[in-house]
């Protein structure tokens, strides 16, 4: 009698937790295309674009410096202008420039990895309190990006229900 009702109980968990499974709602957006769309995302892309270009540019501008005083210091070295002693203590300073070449372009890709940080995080967090919105207001227990989504109908792409979210 006591296997019974243990039997039982399992069979009224599991039917219950059948129920509770067909109950859920799923949906998905396309993530790429929300982002792609919102005018703080273009400001963005614009901001580090001009950033990076300011950044390369003093980068090149030190390498042309560089090659310029490399190029000078080879010829007066064929020319013999130069003591041996001289031309030690010129690739000494060359050498300590072109270490600080590597620093500045290891500077610059991390100054431009916080800045990229610094500028999508509020538009991240905008577009995933929209969804979090849309999937509350709308019964949605899960919502998955389309990009990792194998299947899904159509009828339940929210996206349009997050642009319109974001005032897009």
């Amino acid at each position: 009698m006591k296997q019974f009702f243990q039997l039982a109980f399992v069979a009224l968990l599991l039917i219950a937790a059948t129920a509770t499974a067909t109950a859920q709602k799923f949906g998905f957006v396309n993530s790429a295309e929300i982002l792609a769309e919102l005018p703080a995302m273009k400001a963005a892309e614009s901001n580090l674009e001009g950033l990076q270009k300011q950044l390369q540019k003093k980068g090149q501008a030190m390498v042309q410096s560089f090659q310029t005083d490399y190029q000078a210091l080879q010829a007066q070295a064929q020319e013999g202008t130069m003591s041996p002693k001289q031309q030690q203590e010129a690739a000494a300073k060359l050498q300590v420039r072109e270490e600080e070449i590597g620093t500045f372009e290891q500077t610059m890709m991390a100054d431009l990895q916080k800045k990229r940080a610094e500028l999508l995080e509020p538009i991240y967090t905008e577009i995933n309190q929209a969804i979090e919105d849309v999937a509350k207001e709308n019964g949605y227990q899960f919502i998955f990006d389309q990009q990792v989504l194998l299947y899904g109908e159509e009828t339940q792409d929210v996206s349009a229900l997050v642009k319109a979210k974001l005032g897009l």
